[in-house]
C-alpha cells in the first residue's frame, strides 16, 4: 500500500506518484517501493508534489500523467496516476563547454575530476547562496549531495551525486554526463591548466632525488605547482583508464 506525503495544507484530493528505481533513494524508507500517494491542494503543481515526496526536480526527467507527457507546472485535480522518470543518461547540458562546481563535501571527488581533465571548481568554505551564485554566473553544473541545495529555485543546473566513496561518485558522474576527458591537463589542487616544462626549469622547485629520478614534468599555470609521474602514478593511471572505459560505455 503506498504511503502518503502531504503536499500542502487543506488537501482536497490526492494522486499517485510512481517513481523510477533510480529515484527511490530520495524517499523515506517506508516508501522505498516507489509508490507515493500525494495530497493535492488547489495551488499544487506537479513539481511541488514531486519535491514534497523528497525528490529534487533536477533529478527528474519525464513526467507522464495518465499516459500523457506533462510539465512540472501541470496542476493536478486529483485521481491521476503519475509516472516520474529519472533524467536520461547521458544527460545533455545546454552549454557548449561542460564545467562543474562542487559543494564543500566533495573535495576528494573534485581532485579525481581534475585528474581526468574536467573543469572543476571547488572551495571548502562556501555557503549555499555563494555556490548558487557562482554556478549561475559561470554556467557550471553544481554537484552536491545536499537535496536542499538542489531545490533552490534560482539554480540554473544541478545534479545529485550518488555514492559514498570518491571512486563511486566519479563513476556516477561519468555515467550521467559522459564528458569528454583530457587526463593530466589540470592541476588537482587548484584546477589550473598544466603545461609540460623542461627538467631544467623545475630544478629549483623539486628535491634533487626527484630531479635525478624523473625526466617528465608539468607545471600549473595558476598556482605554479610542479607535477611528475611518481610512485603514486600507477594508482592514478588506473583511475584514468577506468574513467575512459566508463565514458566509452556511457556514450
Amino acid at each position: 500500500m503506498p504511503g502518503t506525503v502531504a503536499a500542502d495544507h487543506g488537501p482536497s484530493a490526492s494522486l499517485t506518484l510512481t517513481l523510477a528505481d533510480d529515484l527511490h533513494l530520495f524517499l523515506p524508507p517506508r516508501l522505498r517501493e516507489g509508490r507515493v500517494t500525494a495530497a493535492v491542494a488547489d495551488d499544487s503543481t506537479l513539481g511541488h508534489l514531486v519535491e514534497s515526496a523528497g525528490v529534487p526536480l533536477p533529478e527528474v526527467g519525464r513526467l507522464v500523467v495518465d499516459g500523457a507527457e506533462a510539465e512540472v507546472s501541470y496542476r493536478p485535480v486529483g485521481g491521476e496516476t503519475v509516472e516520474v522518470f529519472a533524467v536520461a543518461r547521458p544527460q545533455q547540458v545546454p552549454e557548449p563547454e561542460l564545467r562543474f562546481l562542487l559543494d564543500v563535501h566533495l573535495g576528494a571527488l573534485a581532485r579525481r575530476m581534475r585528474l581526468v581533465g574536467l573543469d572543476t571548481a571547488y572551495h571548502n568554505d562556501c555557503d549555499d547562496p555563494v555556490l548558487v551564485e557562482q554556478a549561475n554566473a559561470e554556467r557550471r553544473v553544481l554537484l552536491t549531495q545536499d537535496r536542499g541545495l538542489l531545490r533552490r529555485r534560482n539554480l540554473w543546473f544541478g545534479a545529485y551525486v550518488r555514492g559514498i566513496r570518491p571512486d563511486a561518485q566519479l563513476d556516477d558522474l561519468l555515467r550521467r554526463f559522459a564528458p569528454e576527458l583530457a587526463p593530466w591537463t589540470r592541476c588537482t589542487s587548484c584546477n589550473g591548466p598544466l603545461t609540460v616544462v623542461s627538467k631544467e626549469s623545475v630544478a629549483a622547485d623539486v628535491e634533487p632525488g626527484t630531479l635525478a629520478a624523473f625526466d617528465n614534468f608539468a607545471r600549473c599555470g595558476d598556482c605554479d605547482r610542479v607535477y611528475w609521474h611518481g610512485s603514486h602514478g600507477g594508482h592514478l593511471d588506473e583511475i584514468v583508464e577506468t574513467a575512459r572505459r566508463t565514458v566509452a560505455a556511457a556514450n
